[in-house]
């Protein structure tokens, strides 16, 4: 029962502090972003498409060598390959095209 009592002080002593400081952020809200923090996010953007075009290659050209592998080693199943590589294909694009527009989104805050 203490150990409850001593956990719901310190939550509500929480609770009450942080009203203080998001009152404080809001007013620091509307005078825009302070230069610094405006680098780090273009650096945060540059370097979260640049992470994801890479693994996005490398994922694709393991990808892409392994069906060829496949193929190479089985004709006859060509049919069963190919199209679960344009799937997997499409799904590691679409997660790069994420990094995109996380990225553009960072970019357009500053």
């Amino acid at each position: 029962m203490k150990k409850v009592l001593v956990v719901s002080m310190f939550l509500g002593a929480f609770t009450s502090l942080s009203f203080g400081i998001a009152m404080a952020a809001e007013g620091a809200a509307t005078g825009g972003l302070d230069s610094g923090v405006k680098q780090m996010a273009a650096l945060a953007a540059g370097l979260g498409i640049a992470i994801a075009a890479f693994g996005g290659a490398i994922g694709q050209g393991r990808g892409v060598a392994s069906a060829v592998d496949g193929i190479a080693r089985n004709p006859g199943a060509s049919g069963q390959i190919v199209t679960p590589m344009i799937i997997g294909l499409a799904m590691i694009e679409s997660l790069v095209i994420y990094s995109l527009v996380v990225s553009l989104l960072l970019i357009f805050k500053l």
